[in-house]
């Protein structure tokens, strides 16, 4: 079997990804000091983020839908230039040394928006350019340059800041997406013909490709829970480790064992293939119930670094291997609208953990909301086992997945659409592959994302 980087047009995507994943891992640190420095105001910032999640979320499933219809290539490029223009108008703002908050918000709206139509691309194009028996591996590669820059990207980012500047760091990740850009030109990606329809329709119709899969639904439930729990302990969880588990120390190393067990995870995801992989997928994301219990009894630093180093090794498995699998269990026409639920539930989640943690800690104290948040993640994601779909699912040997209800094609004669039934059999074409996320986000889960700028399953 090739090794997915010995294709052209893979070895392209590969490197154009990781060129942006690094670039995007040093502007969390520089977006927080600059527009601190600015203004000295946690809320500014807070309008900043908001200002990006906020059309993401809405804009995704649409984002999907264009995806589907047009070529992801393209889609993807074009996000990547509206990205690099809004990163460097933000880095050209900074370096002019009186930075307006309005256009660090509005830089950070359009940079929130082309986000939300570059994410469903990220499974297409990894579909579109290998093979299916290479789809795991090549996954694998994505989720180790994503997590391998989350590693190294606060170091780069603070050598930067310190040396040039916050400005710098903005205009480095518009560099990387201007390059990002210009490497996605030269791919080349099978093209998949989709019907024409209706936005709504189109929507109507991956919906119906996710509600007709038990497996992938119910997962997608437990992983919108997993995040909702990651962002409960990333909330109160620095408070814990600093007042009861020895300091700012604890909780450094505890970011950065969970950066080296996402690594981990992605490394092993490369080369070992479960035979039920989203059941025991699912099974170790409900070991992250294990460092909430731990840092809700404030159990002693080593046992809950070591706790949340397994669990993330886990989330860094999940991530590829789930793309793999919904890239054989899905036809290609709907991978990106399916890509676009699944981080809609997954990141929708995040916003609500964070929102609702330092609520329940100031009514009930930290250990409640954290302890709750480790039995919800423990009864979604070890719960899914209880689905037949996802006890049942495997490998197929010949993955021809058929989609949810009969494609409609276009009559060359009266360019009317049709059903396969006017038709005769022979000119149906067979469905093909599917996408995740968490994997890393997307531009990065794909990695996700994970999957997201913060870590994330599913």
């Amino acid at each position: 079997m090739a090794h997915p980087l010995r294709d052209h047009s893979f070895r392209l995507l590969f490197l154009g990804r990781t060129i942006s994943a690094l670039g995007d891992a040093v502007v969390p640190a520089a977006l927080a000091l600059a527009v601190l420095r600015a203004t000295g105001s946690t809320g500014a910032l807070a309008v900043v983020l908001a200002a990006a999640v906020i059309p993401r979320l809405v804009l995704l499933p649409f984002g999907g839908v264009v995806a589907d219809r047009f070529d992801a290539r393209r889609v993807a490029l074009l996000a990547d230039l509206v990205r690099c223009a809004t990163q460097l108008a933000v880095g050209v703002e900074l370096l002019g040394g009186d930075p307006s908050l309005t256009t660090v918000v509005v830089a950070s709206a359009l940079g929130g928006t082309a986000s939300a139509f570059a994410i469903p691309t990220a499974s297409p194009l990894v579909a579109g350019t290998v093979e299916s028996a290479n789809r795991q591996r090549a996954n694998a590669l994505m989720g180790i340059t994503a997590n391998t820059s989350r590693l190294a990207g606060p170091a780069l980012a603070g050598a930067l800041i310190w040396a040039a500047g916050p400005g710098w760091a903005f205009i480095l990740d518009g560099a990387s997406f201007a390059l990002s850009a210009a490497l996605l030109a030269l791919v080349r990606v099978r093209h998949v013909p989709v019907p024409r329809r209706s936005v709504l329709a189109d929507l109507r119709h991956g919906f119906g490709e996710v509600r007709a899969r038990d497996w992938f639904w119910t997962s997608l439930l437990g992983h919108g829970v997993w995040n909702g729990a990651a962002a409960v302990l990333m909330t109160l969880g620095p408070a814990v480790a600093i007042d009861r588990l020895g300091g700012e120390t604890t909780w450094v190393l505890l970011l950065q064992a969970g950066a080296i067990g996402m690594l981990t995870g992605s490394l092993l995801a490369g080369r070992v293939r479960l035979h039920r992989p989203v059941l025991l997928a699912n099974l170790g994301l409900a070991c992250y119930a294990a460092p909430l219990f731990l840092l809700a009894v404030a159990a002693p630093a080593p046992a809950v670094i070591v706790a949340y180093a397994v669990a993330l090794t886990a989330l860094g498995y999940l991530n590829p291997v789930w793309e793999t699998v919904v890239q054989h269990h899905f036809p290609p026409e709907v991978l990106a609208r399916v890509t676009s639920y699944d981080w809609l539930v997954s990141l929708g989640a995040m916003p609500l953990g964070y929102a609702l943690a330092p609520l329940a800690a100031d009514a009930f104290g930290a250990p409640v909301p954290l302890a709750v948040a480790g039995l919800l993640v423990l009864a979604s994601c070890a719960g899914t086992a209880l689905v037949p779909g996802v006890r049942r699912l495997t490998w197929p040997a010949t993955p021809q997945p058929q989609p949810a209800e009969p494609p409609l094609f276009v009559d060359p004669i009266d360019r009317r659409c049709a059903t396969p039934t006017s038709r005769p059999p022979t000119t149906e074409a067979p469905g093909m592959a599917g996408s995740l996320r968490p994997m890393w986000s997307v531009s990065r889960r794909r990695g996700s994302s994970r999957r997201s700028h913060a870590t994330t399953a599913g």
